[in-house]
């Protein structure tokens, strides 16, 4: 059996119109009712996302003042993972069709996530994606989970679906932040950073992937190449 475990914000969901909404939120409740300030373009913030530009640079490029940027960027985590912008993630375009082939090909999927369950279960019933991950194959975070650090959490999370999910012959992650890559190689776990997401190719790489794909679709092909190789061989 093949495993293939992926993140969800990036290669599933884009979650760039939420964050660009809270931009602009934090960015008004940050500034004087007279002080001009100069929002990106979604563009130029994805850009500079994508790129691990800090938070409170951000808000300084913007037109902020030092002080005002850490309001900001303070705000900003505050804000970014409530519950009135959720409604403002997409399915990535591709994702669904990535999903049903690697369903179709008997891969077996799971998620994981830094989503707390009520975040994720939102996210399924929104856009009818629990029907390719049944609860025993969900690994994300309690309700009432304090997040502090992706790359030291996400790694319990992937050590716990190893030890808990059935043996696999040969077990994929894809993901799209250092989270993601990170776990994965701690557990000696075949790893695609995926394009689509919060990280540009050069992040990515700095991390040292197997391989980079354009998105998911590119990924359950390059895993099922990469399978038929191996039963090659060992044909």
């Amino acid at each position: 059996m093949i495993r293939l475990i992926t993140d969800f914000d990036g290669p599933i969901i884009d979650v760039s119109d939420r964050y660009y909404r809270v931009y602009h939120f934090c960015l008004e409740k940050t500034r004087q009712l007279d002080q001009p300030v100069r929002p990106l373009s979604k563009s130029e913030f994805w850009a500079l996302k994508r790129s691990r530009t800090p938070e409170k640079e951000i808000g300084m490029i913007s037109g902020l003042e030092p002080g005002q940027a850490q309001a900001f960027a303070d705000l900003r985590y505050q804000t970014v993972h409530t519950k009135p912008y959720f409604e403002y993630d997409t399915v990535v375009p591709g994702a669904v069709a990535a999903l049903e082939k690697a369903q179709y090909a008997g891969i077996d999927l799971a998620v994981m996530t830094m989503r707390r369950t009520k975040e994720l279960e939102y996210a399924f019933q929104r856009h009818d994606l629990g029907r390719f991950f049944p609860a025993d194959r969900c690994y994300c975070l309690e309700d009432d989970y304090v997040k502090l650090k992706d790359t030291k959490e996400k790694p319990l999370l992937m050590e716990r679906a190893l030890r808990e999910l059935p043996p696999a012959s040969q077990v994929w992650m894809v993901g799209d932040t250092e989270a993601d890559l990170i776990s994965a190689k701690m557990h000696n776990v075949k790893v695609i950073g995926l394009l689509t997401g919060i990280r540009d190719r050069t992040q990515l790489e700095h991390h040292k992937p197997d391989f980079i794909a354009t998105n998911l679709g590119a990924a359950v092909e390059l895993v099922l190449q990469q399978t038929d190789s191996v039963s090659s061989l060992e044909y």
